[in-house]
């Protein structure tokens, strides 16, 4: 029987991977074997995608909902702002880590900083360390993906200068940050009883 598409096939038609219509006749029975496997399996996948997702809603549903239910306890207002948070079973055996990741890029002030800095590598001439020179030029470079490293940059505020135009070039460099999006995990540990070490319980199917 001809495989199912998104696009309805004439009956007794197949289609290959460049659009042509093919007739059932014409197509190898390992290849609709293979064809009804990774369909099966796909589906299987999609499945197990969607009930991990309902999940992890869930999961955060119900750790924010016992963060509010503390809160209360203070006087905190119920739904503040979200943040990071380990909970832990009473033997500490168990934890659930909530983490937001912040992606970060940089506006126009960037480039005031860059020349800031090229002033101070310039008027420094041979006293400037090479090695504080290499890590300047390197901060600046675009990665494969034709942006600015943000590591490498904001790397530069934690060297310790002491000189007026770098300040100015730090403080644009903070001016210059943007969180473009933000995203929130929720992870799982367990400690070894034996060894005491804590390891990830993983969801990730190549990791398992």
């Amino acid at each position: 029987m001809a495989q199912s598409t998104e696009t309805a096939l004439p009956p007794g038609y197949w289609q290959d991977a460049r659009g042509n219509l093919v007739p059932d006749s014409k197509v190898k029975e390992e290849d609709k074997l293979q064809d009804d496997l990774v369909r099966r399996l796909i589906g299987g996948a999609e499945a197990l995608n969607a009930s991990l997702g309902a999940f992890r809603d869930s999961a955060l549903e119900e750790a924010y909902a016992f963060r509010d239910l503390l809160g209360q306890e203070y006087g905190v207002k119920k739904g503040g702002e979200k943040g990071n948070m380990t909970l832990r079973t009473f033997d500490g055996a168990l934890e659930v880590k909530v983490q937001i990741s912040d992606t970060l890029s940089f506006g126009p002030e960037l480039q005031i900083a860059k020349s800031l800095i090229d002033a101070c590598i310039e008027r420094w001439a041979e006293d400037a360390n090479d090695n504080v020179r290499v890590l300047i030029n390197d901060a600046f470079q675009v990665n494969k993906e034709g942006r600015i490293d943000t590591g490498r940059v904001l790397s530069l505020r934690r060297l310790k200068i002491d000189d007026a135009d770098w300040h100015r070039a730090m403080e644009a460099i903070g001016n210059a940050i943007r969180v473009t999006h933000s995203k929130t995990y929720v992870r799982f540990y367990r400690r070894d009883p034996e060894t005491g070490a804590t390891s990830p319980i993983t969801l990730d199917l190549a990791s398992v």
